[in-house]
């Protein structure tokens, strides 16, 4: 069911979402968090979708501020509240209100929102794109537990994790660390099977790809140890090889589906490691409300203290230095003399030979 309003108030559009409830016979209100979208009216549709799918995990009120653009000054000076409310079907399995804000109340979104919250409910915002820098410090922010933003929609993606990392606040968390979740569980699982010494690790992945920079930063953060990161063509992460005493450990996932692991002394498996789709992304965001004290670590650890392929410094695993950076590397990138040794050397060992080699000693059981 679609209820339409044309210059109205949050007072009339909670009486037409008791309305709509009425009306499909479900007075009851079974919701259990308000998830607000900030967005513009392109990526409105598939920011709603996304959010639709996501309801049938986390059924919620569903709040879409959408800013619209006055064309001439006169526009600009007029306030006015348009809103379409769905309920029942239209709706997934809670309430959705698409907000078209004019004028003056462009700048006072938060005092349309709050009349519309759930009582006695937890609050996400989430922006698709153009998130604020501060979103903390946003007055829609300021509303919410959890603040949702995607740095892969930005035009300067790994510039945009040092803003991040600088006006982080708990509750704060972004969907390019969420892409990462089932790298990070399968790579955790990988170094529980063996007991060995990670001695360095390379990340490879596709440039301006912030999740590729975010797994690189959780690594060296939790491992204490050099990473280098490294460009592929993709799609997104490509790889991680992590050079140990006892061995390399290599994930590869080469076509964004199916991931292969390789650890020494062990048979290769195929592993599913696809490409989530958003609707999937939100729905594991909002199955937790606290602060992520895990990204923030990471996030805090910083971009810049990442090895790239052009480093002067030596490559893993004890390799040469490698050549200067290349026009496909990454800007800034300081390139050594003419005759290092590539930096690939090292991390391009042959699974298969890996494979031979004597098995590795398994952790002691606890």
């Amino acid at each position: 069911m679609k209820i339409d309003l044309t210059d109205t108030t949050a007072s009339k559009i909670n009486k037409a979402l008791v309305q709509g409830r009425r009306a499909i016979g479900t007075p009851a209100v079974g919701m259990v968090l308000t998830l607000v979208i900030v967005t513009d009216e392109e990526n409105a549709y598939d920011a709603l979708k996304a959010a639709s799918d996501a309801s049938h995990e986390h059924p919620s009120r569903t709040l879409v501020v959408i800013k619209r653009v006055s064309r001439s000054p006169r526009d600009r000076t007029q306030s006015r509240l348009d809103a379409e409310v769905r309920v029942g079907a239209d709706a997934g399995t809670g309430e959705t209100v698409v907000l078209r804000l004019y004028g003056e109340v462009i700048d006072h979104a938060q005092s349309v929102v709050l009349p519309l919250l759930l009582p006695d409910a937890p609050v996400v915002v989430w922006w698709p794109v153009n998130a604020p820098l501060n979103p903390a410090a946003d007055p829609l922010g300021a509303l919410a537990q959890r603040r949702v933003t995607d740095t892969y929609a930005c035009e300067q993606p790994v510039r945009e994790l040092a803003a991040r990392a600088d006006a982080y606040t708990p509750g704060d968390t972004d969907l390019s660390w969420t892409r990462i979740t089932p790298w990070r569980s399968m790579l955790a699982a990988a170094l529980d099977q063996v007991a060995c010494k990670v001695l360095g690790v390379e990340v490879e992945g596709e440039e301006f790809n912030p999740s590729c920079e975010l797994l690189a930063m959780w690594l060296a953060d939790r491992l204490d140890v050099p990473v280098r990161r490294s460009l592929s063509s993709g799609p997104g992460l490509t790889a991680v090889r992590m050079d140990t005493d006892c061995g390399p450990i290599v994930l590869d996932r080469a076509d964004g589906a199916l991931a292969t692991l390789s650890i020494q002394g062990q048979p290769k498996r195929a592993v599913a490691l696809k490409r989530r789709d958003t609707a999937e992304l939100i729905a594991e965001e909002l199955r937790r409300l606290d602060p992520d004290d895990t990204y923030a670590s990471a996030l805090r650890y910083g971009v810049e203290r990442l090895k790239t392929a052009g480093d002067d410094s030596p490559s893993l695993a004890g390799a040469e230095p490698p050549k200067g950076a290349g026009a496909g590397e990454r800007a800034g990138a300081d390139g050594p003399g003419a005759d290092a040794e590539p930096a690939e050397t090292a991390a391009e060992a042959p699974a298969a030979a890996a494979a031979d080699e004597a098995p590795v000693k398994k952790a002691a059981a606890k």
